[in-house]
């Protein structure tokens, strides 16, 4: 029997039917969409409002800019292996929203598998597990279109990704 699943990020991101989805705001007096959600005050520099609207955010996007991590993050990071394997990172802007979220890929997606502009899908992987569940985190997952190429470090989805499991 499998774990429950659980938002590692508790606001931020949630999982529902069709899958992983990060959570936002909107500012009702100007419309600027933040992410993470915004509870205080609006971040355009413009505009005083301290009203919100809860959105859910695209699950789509383009890669703005990518890196690998080399090295192991500060704490509360915590290690998926021992020895520290190095990650990947995409910092994708969402179609509708225009703005830029950064999260890790999915597991086998290196920097040779990126490209600035190329699609990119959100997908949700296990963070950490304590003994009662598991606490997912989003990520990405880059994505080609037809005549974009072939295969060659592609990732498809897989029956182990979260995306496809609890329907």
């Amino acid at each position: 029997m499998s774990m429950p699943r659980v938002s590692a990020a508790e606001g931020w991101f949630a999982l529902d039917i069709d899958g992983p989805r990060l959570l936002g705001t909107r500012c009702a007096g100007c419309g600027t969409v933040h992410f993470p959600p915004e509870q205080g005050f609006c971040r355009n520099p413009s505009c005083s409002g301290e009203d919100f609207a809860d959105i859910p955010l695209s699950r789509r996007g383009r890669i703005w800019s990518y890196t690998d991590s080399r090295y192991p993050p500060p704490a509360p990071y915590i290690a998926q292996t021992d020895p520290y394997e190095p990650f990947t990172l995409a910092a994708v802007e969402l179609a509708a929203e225009r703005i830029v979220v950064l999260g890790q890929t999915v597991a086998g997606v290196t920097v040779d598998d990126l490209e600035i502009g190329q699609e990119a899908e959100l997908d949700a992987g296990v963070l950490y597990a304590d003994a009662n569940r598991e606490y997912l985190i989003w990520k990405w997952r880059p994505v080609r279109g037809p005549g974009e190429g072939g295969d060659e470090g592609v990732h498809h989805r897989t029956p182990h990704s979260v995306s496809e499991q609890g329907r």
